[in-house]
């Protein structure tokens, strides 16, 4: 049983600007929706206006200090309250109850202040923001701050939604819905989800959020999710649903966030097709340029992260280890990172590690400029590009046992960085270019090492040097020039071992190796020394390896880690 390998990238990041074809032009930033009027930081705000709620479990909730701006309906510890004002007010929320909600109408950017509050509302949504009465889509800004402790849930079935309005989950504002303070808020969304934006929702500054659905996504925003600073941790077991979702941008700036997934792919109603989860889905653009992201995904035809445009690592350290078995029915693929676009990495440690499919899948290029790729498959290609797979710097590693360790149906670059790239047993190879539709792998520069060879035909501007056999589970060392790499061998993989920097590298076997940064779960080592060993005859390498072809098709024999 292959054991899950997770990654140790000690890396420095550098965040770098980058789109398709070039690399450093423009920041994906200037791809992503324009915030719009004003400011999501709290603390900018000014609120003329404070009204308190105060929910109880055995007596009615109490509403104070309106005015007649307010028009206020109590029933229970069910709370409307209808504001007809023009100043910006905020509301304070308190107490405990197990049958009540919060729904607010307004025009206006408003605040809601969660002290201590427990709300449970078995009929609908705990907090519910609209608009105005006759206009509830026309809803603005909502500050949610998180101070205390909080608990808010939301009942199996929905029965109180008026006709013409939208009430989507646990929290839902028709506005934007943007989270900060230093508490603590658990969400328990069992009929619906558990966050929910009609506009976007944004984690801030610093809240503890953690979202436990049984039924719909984590969270949603419908144009965006962003987080800056906070702490989420995100469950769900909902079959079809996704941890974080949005119909345009999901980015990450920093913060900590968790999301767990288990539930299965299946039939979606809503969407009339089958669906599989994710633990982040995205219609538009995803950027990764700060915090840690940390995702698993158990569920049949389950992804990490899948996006229908493309993905942005720029910073920060992702994490996806996907387990679950693809799903037939419909033809759903467990993939770990999975993007209609292109993918460019740029600054982000990343660690992919895939059961069942692809590691790492591109429907456009793949470029890596900075930072650190580690991407294992125990079923198909550890990383494929549909197009153009460039790497022209940073630190690579794709390992699969039962196909290709780089694989690209387009042309293959190698100009820079460090590779190391591990392939299955012939046919496949550890680099692969797609010769079948006369293209080619160019190594141009960079250190490598390609236990399984190269593709056949491969254009070597920089020499590479080969040994046609190799000792499995061994500690190497590779010289080039001043500096020294080591790199420990695979139980089994490809025949053929090949090396190549950019000068005439030399290579030890059966070294032992002190000081240096560890990379790929220890598997390779930097700017370290090695002593012992015996020298590894090296020849020039001239053409490549037969074999390889076209990317993976999505279907492996599903082998364990």
């Amino acid at each position: 049983m292959k054991r899950i390998l997770f990654f140790a990238l000690s890396l420095s990041v550098m965040l770098t600007s980058c789109k398709k074809d070039s690399i450093t032009e423009v920041s994906p930033s200037s791809e992503t929706k324009t915030l719009e009027d004003g400011s999501d930081d709290y603390s900018s705000e000014t609120f003329s206006k404070s009204v308190s709620v105060v929910f109880s479990p055995t007596e009615n909730a109490v509403v104070s200090d309106t005015t007649s701006d307010f028009l206020v309906t109590v029933e229970g510890n069910g709370v409307t309250i209808v504001y007809s004002g023009s100043e910006q007010v905020e509301y304070n929320l308190s107490g405990t109850s197990d049958d009540g909600f919060f729904k607010l109408y307004s025009a206006k950017k408003q605040s809601i202040q969660l002290h201590n509050l427990s709300l449970t509302n078995t009929k609908g949504a705990a907090i519910n923001v609209q608009g105005t009465v006759d206009s509830p889509s026309s809803g603005k800004r909502t500050f949610v701050i998180v101070n205390g402790v909080n608990e808010l849930a939301d009942g199996i079935t929905y029965t109180q939604t008026p006709s013409g309005e939208d009430e989507k989950g646990v929290v839902f504002g028709e506005g934007k819905l943007v989270f900060s303070g230093d508490g603590r808020l658990t969400v328990t969304a069992n009929g619906k989800s558990g966050i929910v934006s009609d506009d976007y929702v944004r984690f801030w500054a610093s809240p503890s959020v953690s979202i436990v659905s049984k039924s719909g996504h984590g969270v949603k925003g419908k144009d965006s999710v962003m987080v800056d600073n906070a702490t989420l941790d995100i469950t769900v077991s909902a079959n079809t649903k996704k941890g974080i979702t949005s119909d345009g941008t999901v980015r990450i700036d920093g913060g900590t966030t968790t999301i767990t997934i288990s539930g299965s792919a299946a039939y979606d109603s809503d969407d009339q097709s089958y669906s599989g989860t994710a633990g982040i889905k995205v219609g538009g653009q995803f950027e990764m340029n700060g915090g840690t992201l940390t995702i698993t995904n158990s569920g049949s035809g389950g992804k990490g992260i899948s996006g229908d445009a493309k993905g942005y690592f720029s910073g920060g350290t992702v994490s996806v280890i996907t387990t679950g078995s693809n799903y037939t029915t419909g033809d759903i693929s467990a993939k770990g990172i999975k993007f209609d676009g292109d993918i460019i990495f740029s600054g982000s440690e990343v660690l992919v590690n895939c059961k069942s499919n692809e590691g790492i899948e591109s429907k456009g290029s793949i470029t890596v400029s900075d930072g650190g790729v580690y991407s294992y498959s125990s079923a198909d290609d550890a990383m494929n590009s549909a197009s153009d797979f460039t790497i022209s710097g940073g630190f690579v590693c794709g390992y699969a046992t039962s196909n290709d360790g780089l694989d690209a149906n387009g042309d293959f670059y190698i100009k820079g960085g460090v590779v190391y790239a591990i392939g299955a047993k012939s046919p496949e190879v550890a680099v692969d270019a797609n010769t079948e539709e006369r293209h080619t792998l160019y190594v141009q520069g960079g250190t490598i090492v390609a236990i399984g060879g190269l593709e056949q035909g491969a254009s070597l501007t920089q020499s590479c040097y080969q040994t046609s056999s190799w000792s499995s589970s061994t500690w190497y060392g590779l010289h080039v020039g001043a500096t020294t790499y080591a790199f420990k061998t695979p139980a089994s993989g490809g025949s053929g071992l090949v090396v190549s920097g950019s000068s005439t590298p030399t290579l030890t076997s059966g070294v032992t190796v002190s000081g240096g940064t560890t990379y790929f779960d220890g598997m390779f080592i930097a700017n370290c020394s090695v002593n012992d060993g015996n020298s590894v005859s090296l020849s020039t390498y001239t053409g490549g390896n037969s074999g390889g072809g076209p990317g993976g098709n999505g279907r492996g024999p599903g082998n364990r880690f």
